[in-house]
């Protein structure tokens, strides 16, 4: 994800149990029958009712009618396939701003009832540990957003986009809603005729049946909830081939497909620089979705990312910044996408690691010196973690703003730390710890922690000292070769306190 506002223009599936996150909270779970339904989740520091323990979700099956108009409810069916963690009185599901019309599990009828942000089900005869399990709910799925409930849909000038990061996907279906419970996903999506579908992953079937169009997308690889995209418009889809035959795929209003067409020329060579760097692209295709909306961000949706259109035609902003966030968001694929954060405490790996390489394509490509940013962040590092906290342990997010945990410290403050890691340990073991990132962790999720012990064995050394310091320090390090930079202290009130 890249937030606004930018800086001025002169800027067979992987199954990865919980254990580690889920182990305080999969005692929780084993409820009494008569015990009232709870929300619960699996622990996360900044979103601790996020996720559930008890169950490992192998695949979603996401099914939607869109009624012609982006402010009715889409009629839907989620099917959720999983197996069971520990013994399951009740499977809790995030789910929050729809209405459920009926639930099956395993065939039968269960019971369904609301405990804060989850649906709580309860099945005919309780769930054993081991066992394999089909959900199914009937539902509705609501774009037009409730108070203080930010993402889920984004309803577009002709019709809707998602945009579910970091906690919204339960606001369109239910799911286990937490980045480290991963899973494949078929979408199916009717519409009326004249609408073009797309969503995360490859087309399996186009099927028109009288005045209405039904379109099926699988992925090839897990993904989180978060970055799930389903665009529905007057759109035009562009196609045009990537590195080593990668299929490359755009969408677009159909309107503006010309106007479009020099930007959206530009991916195939910029994936061509990321292989460059970290390796092979990681998914079965990629492309941009520039949507007809304003949502004060761009964001890393997986094989699909989504930018407001006008990001690409407001003048004020220079090409070579446009292509630095497109860019960025592309860097996501592998950072945050493909690697996903383990917490949400972890963010810092993926926006750091986008930030990083955004600022490095344009020093390469704009000689916009990667170091003169990295001195400018040095030098307001002290005043973001005052304000945001420490890069690898963010302020939770402010009531009624959950997005509000993408603040500059982990941004050009996460950037800040790699550069710091780089000056450390020098250049080639640097890139060779980039690479070796993404190969390990493909398809799966990884942590701080992972991080640090990676980079300790690429380095030949402990670097667990660095990294506490770097990572978790109220005040930013001196920076390794450079003893003059300077960090600018925050402003004081007349009582001496820091303002922020």
């Amino acid at each position: 994800m890249l937030l606004n506002p930018r800086p001025r223009p002169h800027h067979r599936p992987v199954r990865r149990r919980k254990a580690a996150l889920l182990a305080s909270a999969v005692s929780v779970c084993l409820l009494a029958a008569a015990a009232p339904p709870e929300p619960l989740g699996v622990g996360d520091r900044l979103f601790p009712y996020l996720g559930n323990p008890g169950y490992d979700v192998a695949s979603y099956d996401l099914s939607f009618t869109y009624p012609g108009t982006n402010d009715k409810p889409l009629q839907a069916v989620t099917t959720i396939d999983a197996w069971t963690t520990a013994d399951l009185d009740r499977i809790n599901l995030d789910f929050a701003h729809g209405t459920v019309e009926s639930v099956q599990v395993d065939g039968h009828p269960a019971a369904f009832t609301s405990a804060g942000e989850d649906l709580v089900v309860t099945p005919d005869t309780p769930l054993h540990e081991g066992n394999w399990t089909r959900i199914i709910v009937k539902h509705t799925s609501n774009p037009v957003a409730a108070k203080d409930q930010d993402g889920g849909w984004v309803r577009t000038l002709d019709g809707l986009a998602m945009a579910n990061q970091a906690d919204a996907a339960h606001l369109v279906f239910p799911s286990d809603d937490h980045p480290s419970d991963k899973a494949m996903f078929t979408f199916h999506i009717t519409a009326p005729n004249g609408y073009t579908v797309v969503a995360n992953g490859v087309p399996a079937g186009v099927d028109k049946v009288g005045d209405s169009t039904t379109w099926t997308y699988r992925t090839r690889h897990p993904m989180a909830t978060e970055l799930a995209q389903v665009s529905i418009g007057r759109s035009a889809v562009v196609r045009r081939e990537g590195p080593h035959g990668l299929p490359v795929r755009d969408v677009v209003p159909s309107a503006d497909r010309k106007v479009l067409e020099p930007w959206l020329a530009k991916t195939p060579d910029q994936i061509a620089w990321m292989e460059d760097k970290i390796g092979r692209f990681p998914f079965e295709t990629y492309g941009v979705l520039m949507a007809e909306a304003s949502t004060g961000f761009e964001l890393e949706t997986q094989t699909l990312s989504l930018f407001e259109k006008h990001v690409f035609t407001e003048p004020a902003y220079p090409q070579w910044y446009i292509e630095s966030i497109m860019v960025h968001e592309l860097s996501h694929q592998w950072f945050g996408d493909s690697v996903s954060p383990r917490t949400w405490s972890d963010v810092w790996l993926n926006e750091g690691h986008a930030t990083w390489y955004e600022a490095l394509y344009a020093e390469e490509k704009a000689h916009k010196p990667l170091e003169d940013r990295m001195k400018a962040a040095y030098g307001s590092s002290d005043r973001w973690r005052d304000s945001g906290g420490p890069p690898a342990l963010p302020k939770v997010p402010a009531p009624g703003q959950k997005i509000s945990i993408f603040r500059p410290n982990i941004y050009d403050g996460a950037a800040l730390v790699l550069y710091a890691l780089r000056q450390e340990i020098g250049r080639p073991a640097f890139e060779r710890l980039e690479r070796m990132w993404v190969q390990e962790h493909r398809d799966s999720t990884a942590g701080t922690a992972d991080f640090v012990r990676l980079a300790s064995s690429v380095a030949g050394r402990d670097l667990n000292g660095f990294f506490k310091a770097w990572l978790y320090g109220e005040k930013t390090p001196p920076m390794p070769g450079h003893p003059d930079w300077r960090a600018t202290q925050a402003p004081k009130d007349a009582k001496g306190r820091a303002r922020k």
